[in-house]
């Protein structure tokens, strides 16, 4: 018995020892050269051996077997050799692809599965702007920081926001060095008091001070051409959100909330093919739109939805009160901290501004409760034909594993599992396959997002497609 617990603890330290050797190859390729390289989707950057480990062992619910840590080593030594460009690699596919091709040169295989990438070039980066500084603000900037690379993908140049106090920048500096919610930022950060300015992992970020979109000198810092984030909510038509496009060294806009009139609402993975050059101003939709919506669409395209209805248990938000007081909505005035609150959501009509097929069919409510991150949406839909249980479970779980939006959508199965195993989930929504209910052609579906962490990951993913600068994803994943 004892030898036997010895074997498992031996194993374990090899499989520390060879993520350990991975962990400075996988950096200095992310650093110099913009390889980005993952597990089925996991990305290994940035990550500890704890976290390279698990990764491997998650591949099991794909490839039925653990992968092999020894062969993934082999994979990110030859690619240390080969040194391409700009691309993100799944590791996974790889070892697998080299171990079937029965070949014995693992360097000709991967110079063949990564031709695209080897003579690629690093582009210029895209500057980026942050217009309100607040929970997706801080989240976008931690999000972006991480990201960095090499410095030529997206670049944070500046915080707009106004002034609250004399010594506004340094609490700024720590609403992003600590949440109460995500935890401490991953890294250091220093506040350059002569400069007005925060730097974040070797990042400097210009705070300015503004109270007015149209009048912000941008030229003024060096940025150019960038993309501004809208987090303030304030302005959400296209007249009021153009103010930003009046300054010079702004290019876009795009704004972290529902947008109002004809204004593209993308929903990364599912509408975001619809973006064009001449969309100058668009909308990143909300939290719980981004959460149903790549759901409701492959149950649609699988299944057919005649129609339903979306019952949201949200956590409570900064608009709402912490103790009784007057506020403009409805029971929004109610202590956020000792109630739920019944209030009404925009997110079931929103379905229909990135999926047209569901106009009509989707009604909606929402009940904010005393938690601070983490919530719900209930799916009640009415489908075009009978199913049962484990045929709509297997089916989301194969899409979360293997489908195209298998960025969006995760499935979880756990008796055990509850709000607060999702906080720092970076897909829009999780399914909860043990909550699932399905009589005939009714279906009653549980759905956990991160509606902050979540919701800001997607919101980055549009950034990046807006920049034109996320690398080629290869080996290219069979359908």
């Amino acid at each position: 018995m004892i030898q036997r617990a010895d074997a498992h603890l031996e194993t374990w330290k090899a499989k520390q020892e060879l993520a350990e050797r991975m962990i400075p190859q996988i950096g200095q390729l992310y650093r110099d050269h913009d390889v980005v390289m993952s597990v089925h989707g996991r990305s290994l950057v940035g990550r500890s051996p704890i976290d390279i480990i698990r990764a491997h062992s998650f591949a099991r619910k794909i490839d039925d077997v653990e992968l092999s840590l020894s062969e993934t080593s082999a994979v990110v030594d030859a690619l240390a050799r080969i040194q391409p460009g700009p691309v993100s690699v799944d590791l996974a596919l790889l070892a697998n692809g080299f171990r079937s091709s029965g070949s014995a040169d693992l360097d000709a295989y991967l110079r063949e599965q990564l031709a695209p990438a080897l003579d690629a070039q690093p582009g210029e980066g895209t500057d980026v702007v942050l217009y309100g500084f607040g929970r997706i603000g801080r989240l976008l900037a931690r999000i972006i920081i991480d990201h960095s690379g090499s410095g030529r993908g997206l670049n944070l140049r500046a915080i707009v926001v106004r002034k609250g106090s004399e010594n506004d920048l340094a609490k700024r500096a720590n609403l992003l060095r600590r949440d109460s919610v995500h935890g401490p930022f991953n890294g250091t950060i220093k506040v350059l008091e002569d400069e007005n300015a925060i730097l974040a992992n070797g990042v400097r970020i210009q705070v300015i001070y503004s109270n007015d979109p149209a009048s912000v000198d941008y030229t003024r810092y060096g940025i150019k051409n960038a993309i501004l984030v809208d987090n303030t909510g304030k302005w959400r038509d296209a007249e009021g959100l153009g103010q930003h496009l009046q300054n010079q060294g702004i290019s876009r806009v795009l704004l972290t909330a529902p947008g109002k009139g004809d204004m593209l609402n993308v929903v990364y993975g599912v509408n975001s093919d619809k973006i064009t050059d001449e969309h100058t101003i668009l909308s990143a939709a909300s939290c719980t739109t981004n959460a149903i919506t790549p759901v409701l669409k492959v149950i649609n395209d699988r299944f057919g939805v005649k129609r339903g209805h979306v019952e949201t248990v949200h956590s409570y938000t900064n608009d709402q009160n912490l103790i009784d007081n007057f506020h403009k909505g409805d029971r929004r005035g109610r202590s956020a901290a000792l109630n739920m609150v019944l209030t009404e959501t925009g997110a079931a009509k929103a379905v229909a501004k990135a999926l047209p097929e569901f106009e009509g069919k989707l009604t909606g409510n929402a009940i904010r409760v005393p938690t601070p991150d983490v919530s719900m949406a209930v799916l009640n839909l009415q489908l075009e034909r009978e199913t049962d249980r484990d045929e709509l479970n297997t089916f989301l779980e194969q899409v979360s594993l293997t489908g195209a939006l298998r960025t969006q959508i995760d499935y979880v199965e756990s008796a055990e599992i509850v709000s607060t195993d999702f906080v720092g989930s970076n897909r829009a929504g999780i399914v909860d396959g043990l909550a699932t209910i399905v009589t005939g052609d009714s279906a009653v579906l549980y759905v956990w997002y991160d509606n902050e962490y979540g919701y800001s990951c997607q919101v980055v993913r549009i950034i990046e497609q807006l920049a034109g600068n996320h690398p080629a994803h290869l080996p290219v994943r069979e359908a």
